[in-house]
C-alpha cells in the first residue's frame, strides 16, 4: 500500500511522541522508591559487590546497553541470562550483589523462575517493570515502575515506548549514582582510556597550552602599541598582562578589545594598555583537565583562555582554535 510522503513522515513523528510521552510519564512518575533503589545500588558498590541485570527477549539489549553505562561509570556490572543462569552462570552471583530484573509485564516466566535461586545467593533483587501488581513485584525486594500508555507499534505490540522508558529509567539511575559517587571526568577517563575520548579526558591544560615565542605575556604599563606588536608575534589573539612588581595576572587584551576601543578613540596606541584590557579573565590552571577549558570556552564564549600556575602567575595559552584539532568539540 503505497502512501504519501508527509503520511509517512506523520507516523513516525506520531512513534517518537509516543517514546517521548513515555519518557515523561515515567519522569512525573518518580517516587521515592527511586531513591531507595539508587541507595541499594550505593551501598552494594560501596561494599565491593557487583550489579547484575537480567531480562529476557527484547530485553536483552536494554540490559547489555545499561550494562555497559553502569560499567563505565565504575560500577562493575554484568548482564545475566536468566536460560543460562539455571545451567551454571548463577556462579557469578554473590552474596551482597544487587540484581535488577527488567520485564514489561512482570510475568516473564523465565525471571520469575530464577527469583528463588538468586534469593538463596543473598542477591538483593530489584524488579523493574511496568506492572506494579505482578508477579515479579510481588517477589523482588523492591521494585521501580516505568509508564507509558501504548506501545510506538501501530498494532500495539512491538515492545517500543515500554523498552525506550526502561533504558531511560535505567540511565536515570546510572546517571543519579554517578553524581552521588562523587564520579569525576578523571574517573571517567580511567574507564575510556582508548580512542579520541580517552586520549582526550585524559589531556592536562599543560599539554595543549601555547607557551614560549607562541604565547604573548606581558606588563600591564606597556602600551597599546606595544601589546599589539607582542600579539602579532606571538600570532595570537590576546596578550596576558601582569602586574609589574608581583608577576600575577591582573587583566587580558585581545584583538578585539583593541579594535573596540579604537572606535571610541582612535589615538590610544601610545597609552597604558591596562586602560583598555579586561580585568579578572577567564583562566584556568594549568594541571586541570583539558576538557575544563571546554566548558569554559562553551559557558562564557570567549577565544583564549589564560592558563596559570598555583601562584596565579601566567604560564600559557589556550587558544580556541586549537580545541577542534584535538576532537574536543
Amino acid at each position: 500500500m503505497q502512501q504519501n510522503p508527509e503520511t509517512l513522515l506523520e507516523k513516525a513523528r506520531n512513534c517518537l511522541q509516543l517514546e517521548i510521552d513515555a519518557i515523561a510519564q515515567t519522569a512525573r512518575g518518580l517516587d521515592d522508591a527511586f531513591i531507595r533503589v539508587l541507595e541499594s545500588i550505593r551501598n552494594a558498590v560501596g561494599q565491593g559487590r557487583k550489579l547484575i541485570f537480567t531480562g529476557v527477549g527484547k530485553n536483552v539489549p536494554i540490559c547489555q546497553k545499561l550494562t555497559g553505562t553502569f560499567n563505565s561509570t565504575g560500577v562493575p556490572t554484568t548482564f545475566l541470562d536468566p536460560n543460562q543462569a539455571l545451567h551454571g552462570d548463577l556462579g557469578l552471583c554473590a552474596a551482597g550483589d544487587v540484581a535488577i530484573l527488567i520485564s514489561n509485564s512482570g510475568e516473564t516466566e523465565d525471571l520469575i523462575r530464577i527469583i528463588p535461586h538468586m534469593r538463596r545467593l543473598g542477591i538483593h533483587l530489584i524488579g523493574l517493570t511496568a506492572r506494579k501488581e505482578s508477579t515479579l513485584s510481588r517477589n523482588v525486594d523492591q521494585i521501580l515502575c516505568y509508564q507509558y500508555e501504548r506501545e510506538a507499534c501501530p498494532l500495539n505490540l512491538a515492545p517500543t515506548a515500554s523498552t525506550t522508558a526502561a533504558l531511560a529509567l535505567g540511565d536515570a539511575l546510572a546517571m543519579v549514582c554517578l553524581e552521588l559517587r562523587g564520579f569525576t571526568r578523571e574517573d571517567f577517563a580511567k574507564y575510556h582510556p582508548a580512542g579520541s575520548l580517552g586520549q582526550t579526558l585524559l589531556l592536562r591544560i599543560r599539554a595543549i597550552m601555547r607557551t614560549g615565542e607562541r604565547f604573548a605575556v606581558a606588563k600591564e604599563d606597556i602600551s597599546v602599541q606595544e601589546a599589539l606588536l607582542a600579539i602579532t608575534k606571538a600570532r595570537s589573539g590576546s596578550i596576558a598582562l601582569t602586574d609589574p612588581v608581583s608577576g600575577k595576572l591582573t587583566g587580558v587584551f585581545s584583538d578585539g578589545d583593541f579594535r573596540r576601543a579604537a572606535l571610541k578613540n582612535p589615538d590610544i596606541l601610545g597609552k597604558p594598555v591596562g586602560q583598555y584590557m579586561t580585568r579578572n579573565p577567564k583562566v584556568v590552571t594549568a594541571d586541570a583537565l583539558a576538557v575544563d577549558a571546554l566548558t569554559l570556552f562553551e559557558r562564557h564564549a570567549v577565544d583564549d583562555l589564560i592558563a596559570v600556575d598555583a601562584d596565579g602567575l601566567p604560564v600559557g595559552i589556550v587558544d580556541g582554535q586549537d580545541m577542534p584539532r584535538l576532537r574536543m568539540v
